[in-house]
């Protein structure tokens, strides 16, 4: 039982991001503003964040990374006033969408450059490239794949207010360390980027991201081809 109760509590845990957006989507709630305004102001600090970065100082990048929160934490908070003031549309499905392709282009391009300014090697500011290549790819992968049928459940989910539940059954301690690097990669990847940016080592995010993100698309296209959901 013990166990049970401690992969519970895991999979309560994570995401964490989660966790902080449904104690500020309240306050959002009581002003006039929408979901897509929420998102616009997201995509402008995902652009900021990104300058940020490409200064390539230790404090710059420190203040970047917690503006690259702001940007995670109104990303979840728009999809929760959606839902919450019926604002949900294809239209807003696709501009959060392509939010999340700025905002994380942004950071790889700004932190390639940055790290390459600070090291003076272009290796790292074509690694940034490489990653934002790969995030662009899958944007528009997702964009060319995403069918009508699929719009419409997602808008139903939406409007429903139910949340997709892709928090597997963890049964070992090797699922769940595995299930906390999958969210630390996805929904909270903000706070492997915060807690590198304390120790100046957000650097190391780029060759990983430069192959991971290509990686990633190429097995995007190959499993929706064979029909099955990732």
């Amino acid at each position: 039982m013990k166990k049970f109760d401690q992969l519970a509590e895991t999979r309560a845990t994570f995401p964490i991001i989660r966790h902080i957006s449904a104690r500020v989507t309240p306050f959002l709630l009581k002003t006039p503003i929408c979901a897509n305004h929420i998102t616009l102001i997201s995509i402008l600090l995902g652009l900021t964040a990104g300058v940020m970065f490409a200064i390539g100082e230790f404090a710059t990048t420190l203040y970047a990374s917690i503006v690259f929160f702001l940007v995670y934490l109104l990303d979840h908070c728009d999809g929760e006033v959606a839902r919450a003031k019926s604002q949900a549309s294809k239209f807003g499905n696709y501009f959060d969408t392509f939010g999340d392709w700025v905002s994380h282009a942004a950071f790889f391009i700004g932190l390639g450059y940055g790290t390459y300014t600070t090291s003076n090697n272009h290796f790292w500011f074509w690694m940034g490239l490489a990653a934002a290549l790969g995030a662009t790819i899958s944007y528009f992968i997702s964009i060319y794949l995403c069918s009508p049928k699929e719009q419409e459940e997602y808008l139903s989910a939406v409007n429903q207010k139910t949340h997709e539940d892709y928090r597997q059954q963890l049964e070992t301690r090797i699922e769940v360390a595995l299930f906390i690097f999958r969210e630390l990669l996805r929904a909270d990847f903000w706070l492997l980027v915060l807690i590198l940016a304390i120790f100046d080592l957000v650097w190391v995010l780029l060759p990983v991201s430069a192959f991971g993100a290509q990686a990633y698309w190429i097995t995007q296209l190959i499993t929706k081809g064979k029909q099955y959901h990732v």
